[in-house]
């Protein structure tokens, strides 16, 4: 019989929260690092200092257990008039397919229209196949950009907002 799992908040991330961040994201991003360049690899991730870089410089939230475990993380920010841009969605392994990442979009999504968004975008990388559906579920859409991510093609998704 498996046990019912605890629900997750989500709430605004504070510099407190770095190390269950960077324990996250790197959970979540491990079954990929062999698809992925060093660089691009490290740039996902984080390090002690970039996450706090991205806790001073964009509206970060995690998901946490009643217990306090951060089970997932995003950030985004404003990049120009109306527009803003989501980095950072990971879910440790063991939430994923239960409705974190959902969560998550959606408390950087309402954050971002309460300042003034009206399209969101997002990048992606190839090997995050699952992240591209769960995406395009949520409304996003490839926009045809392509850029290059440290040797790796990185793809755009914009969504607008209502």
């Amino acid at each position: 019989m498996i046990s019912a799992r605890p629900a997750c908040s989500v709430r605004r991330a504070t510099p407190a929260d770095a190390a269950g961040i960077l324990a996250c994201l790197a959970a979540a991003f491990e079954p990929y690092r062999d698809r992925y360049t060093p660089d691009a690899f490290r740039d996902t991730v984080l390090t002690p200092v970039t996450v706090q870089l991205r806790l001073a410089s964009m509206a970060v939230f995690v998901a946490v257990t009643p217990e306090g475990e951060i089970t997932g993380t995003i950030g985004g920010s404003i990049v120009s008039r109306g527009e803003a841009h989501i980095r950072g969605m990971a879910v440790l392994p063991q939430w994923q397919g239960a409705g974190v990442a959902g969560q998550l979009l959606q408390a950087v999504e309402d954050e971002l229209r309460s300042q003034g968004c009206r399209r969101i975008t997002l990048d992606t990388t190839q090997p995050l196949e699952r992240a591209m559906r769960f995406y395009q579920k949520s409304g996003y859409r490839r926009s045809g950009k392509v850029s290059d991510f440290f040797g790796m093609p990185l793809f755009e998704y914009v969504k607008p907002l209502a």
